[in-house]
């Protein structure tokens, strides 16, 4: 059973000697790097070549959790992903080793608070929503272009020969929100 150590920075400028040091302080067989990478990124070509390489009964080891990825909802599908093919997750900083029963309950919870976490803004939202409607407010992007704005476009087009385009230009509108405007206002209401 292998300890496969993890490290990333996220800028070339940035050093993995620190992590590198503890991952072989900590016993790692072997340690795959990835500098460069944002943690917000799933697709990470040493992290994809770990997830590869490690057989049931490994540990795959970070120096600290956001190492491994930078959103706690990614970070558990992670772990979850490694615990269906057997393999056992470590983070030496915040001493959370999945193979320990202790180590699993952490992870766990930690687990169900993000959940519960997602679960709360959702409903907020949604309250949020509701209020809104209640007040009358309308919701979704404001219009840009008004009825004063679509007219005088239309004049500029049809009286003086402008080019849709033109035309967006001198309203303060961009050529494509000109033509979606003209296009549903000859379309009949619904």
């Amino acid at each position: 059973m292998a300890k496969l150590g993890y490290a990333r920075v996220s800028t070339e400028d940035q050093n993995l000697d620190l992590q590198v040091r503890a991952l072989q302080l900590h016993g790692c067989d072997d340690i795959v790097t990835d500098k460069g990478q944002s943690g917000s990124r799933f697709e990470r070509p040493g992290l994809n070549r770990v997830l590869r390489i490690i057989k049931p009964g490994d540990t795959l080891v970070v120096w600290r959790l956001d190492r491994l990825g930078r959103s706690l909802k990614h970070l558990i599908e992670t772990v979850d992903r490694l615990k269906e093919r057997g393999v056992h997750f470590a983070s030496l900083q915040e001493a959370i080793d999945t193979s320990s029963a202790g180590g699993n309950l952490i992870f766990q919870i930690m687990g169900a608070l993000a959940e519960f976490e997602r679960k709360l803004i959702i409903e907020r939202t949604n309250a949020g929503l509701a209020a809104s409607k209640a007040r009358g407010v309308k919701g979704g992007r404001r219009k840009m272009i008004t009825t004063e704005k679509l007219e005088r476009a239309r004049d500029l087009i049809n009286a003086s020969g402008l080019s849709v385009a033109a035309a967006a230009k001198a309203i303060g509108v961009g050529r494509s929100t000109l033509y979606r405007e003209l296009i549903a206002d000859r379309e009949p209401a619904r």
